[in-house]
Order: C-alpha cells, then structure tokens, then sequence
C-alpha cells in the first residue's frame, strides 16, 4: 500500500485527583483520576504515503484546515519518540490534519484529546502497515503518553485511572486503565459545564508547572496526599458518596493552584472571574444545597460538576449568575463521554 489514513475524534478527559509532577519519560509522580468528556473533541486525520527513499520523518500538519509550525515541531519532536518502536515512520510522508471542538491550551485538556488522537492515528496506522495484533488501546494510551501525560487516559471513554497504585493491581505509570466496573450508578451520569473565563493561551505551560514542582517544598507532601485522595475517591466512586466527591475534587483543585501559586518561580493561572464564579457555585450550593461542585485543570477556566438530576435548575444558574463571567458569555455542556471514535473505516 503506497497511501493509508486514519483518523480518530477523542475526547478531553477531566481529572479530578490530579497529576502534577512527572518523573522519567513522562511518568507521573502520583496516580490520578479522571472521567472523559462527550463533546470537548479533537479529530484527527492521518495519510502516511510511502516513499522508499525517505530516510527520516517528514510531515504536513494542519490545525483548523491552516498550517500550524509550532504545533509542527512539538508533532515533529514526537513523532520522532515514535519512531524508536514504529521504524516505518521515517519511509512515510505523513499528511496530518487536527480540529477542535473547544479552545486549544486555555485549560480545557486540549493536549490530552490532541495527542491521544493522533496516538491512536498512529497505532491504527501501524497495524495497518505491520498486522500487528498488539493490545490496541493500552498501545495508543502508551504512545499517547508521550506526548502528554493526561492524554493516557483520554483514549478509554468514562472513568480512567493513570499511575501505579497498590489498590488496582492492573494499573501502570505507562498507561491508564479503565475503571468503570467499579463506579456507582449515580456516578454514571455527571455533567460538566466548562465556563471559559479566558480563551486564550496559558500564560505558563503545564510542562513548565511540572518542572516547578520538582525543587517545590511541599513536593513529597503533594505526592503523598494524591495517593491518600487516590484511595479515597476509589471508594468514594464505588460506594456513590456524592459529599465525598465534592470534598474531594474541589480540595484537588484548589490543591493544584496552590501548588502553583507556591512554587519556586510563582504563577497565577486562576483569574478574578475563576475565583467569582467559585464564590457563586459555594454560595448557590449552600442555599439549594443541590449537589453541584467545581473543579479546575491548570488554567482559569472552571469546570462545574453536577449529577444529571439537577441539571436542568444548573443551567438556569448558569444562565443567570455565571455567564456574565465568562468571556463572550462561553461555555461548554459535556457529560462523560463513551471515549474515542474511529472516523475512517477501510
């Protein structure tokens, strides 16, 4: 076969115990947790033609239908870690082609749906090439990995966890496992609401906040109280303790931006409007006493998680208290997602 494609949409996923610090080739410090999302997507498309006489990787990449360098060389740089495992990369031309559902680096997990798409791209393309019979998921969510952390846990839809834990003797810092079967019913079914309180690019990367953390003085303690989350959700998710859930998530959140605010060189990702709209969600919880509480990734926006029953009195608050602080009035509905979706078939 001279020309193959593939293509794949996959989801942003949204970690609730989060990962914050890395070892190795893009091992995490801490196991974390995260669900998938159904409408925050990247599709990706990729032809490989083969060219006998190439000798090293070469490639097109295309974000929105537009060529994009920078996101050319960071696509380059992995695709070149790749190419230790999968050699046929450097005889190929790739043509690569990526949209978005959502806003890219403001927070929102775009690198995880990012490269966990063209993970599986990749992998579909290999065992097209090689027939291979490889585990097909838990190779995409290696090869993600590599090119960002959270991506790992993007390719399994619902519930996710990435990082070696005592308590599920099949996770791995290489790659995330799904735990669905030990979720709850009520869990099933949440709903985030993504309120974009800046749409644009992160002032810091999240790479550059992991670097932070590893000469941070409350790194081991960081490392530490993740585990201890990690085993309280677990059974928190199992039993369907909605309080437990809420303490838990928002704690992790808050966590994550201290660590930030704290760390050797200082930086602020959470804005007014982030804290404005976390004041509002408290204030609104603590009147209807409805079970809706928040999360946030490293950037200002604001997740607002909530059980399907009351999603109907969440979005009428959101109408009417939370849109005016987000920018251009965006926002995003999302429930958990089923995972990825294959979007070329032979």
């Amino acid at each position: 076969m001279s020309m193959i494609t593939a293509g794949w949409q996959s989801p942003s996923n949204i970690a609730l115990v989060k990962y914050w610090g890395k070892k190795g080739e893009q091992l995490p410090e801490n196991p974390s947790i995260s669900f998938s999302l159904n409408q925050a997507t990247t599709t990706t498309t990729i032809t490989a033609e083969h060219r006998p006489d190439q000798k090293d990787i070469s490639l097109d990449f295309f974000f929105e239908n537009l060529p994009n360098e920078a996101f050319s060389v960071k696509i380059r740089s992995y695709i070149a870690r790749v190419c230790k495992d999968y050699n046929w990369l450097n005889n190929h031309h790739l043509v690569i082609r990526s949209s978005n559902t959502f806003p890219h680096s403001s927070g929102i997990a775009s690198s995880a749906s990012a490269f966990s798409a063209l993970a599986l791209c990749l992998v579909d393309l290999n065992q097209q090439i090689t027939s291979s019979e490889e585990d097909f998921l838990r190779q995409a969510s290696i090869y993600a990995r590599l090119g960002s952390g959270s991506a790992c846990r993007s390719v399994y839809g619902g519930y996710n966890v990435w990082g070696s834990t005592s308590l599920l003797i099949d996770s791995s810092d290489e790659y995330a496992i799904n735990i669905d079967h030990r979720i709850h019913p009520s869990f099933q079914n949440l709903n985030d609401t993504i309120l974009i309180v800046e749409k644009g690019s992160k002032q810091v990367s999240s790479t550059k906040g992991h670097a932070l953390l590893k000469e941070h003085p409350f790194a081991s303690t960081r490392y530490s109280v993740a585990n201890s989350n990690t085993e309280k959700l677990l059974d928190i998710l199992q039993k369907g303790d909605i309080k437990g859930l809420m303490e838990v998530v928002e704690g992790e959140a808050l966590m994550l931006h201290a660590l930030m605010m704290s760390s050797p060189t200082p930086f602020i990702l959470m804005k007014p409007n982030s804290l404005a709209i976390i004041e509002k969600i408290i204030d609104f919880r603590n009147q209807t006493d409805l079970h809706l509480f928040f999360t946030l990734d490293a950037g200002a926006n604001v997740h607002l998680l909530s059980t399907a029953e009351h999603n109907a009195q969440v979005q009428d608050f959101v109408q009417n208290e939370l849109v005016g602080y987000c920018q251009n009035g965006l926002y995003f509905c999302n429930a958990i997602g089923k995972g990825p979706i294959k979007t070329t078939h032979a």
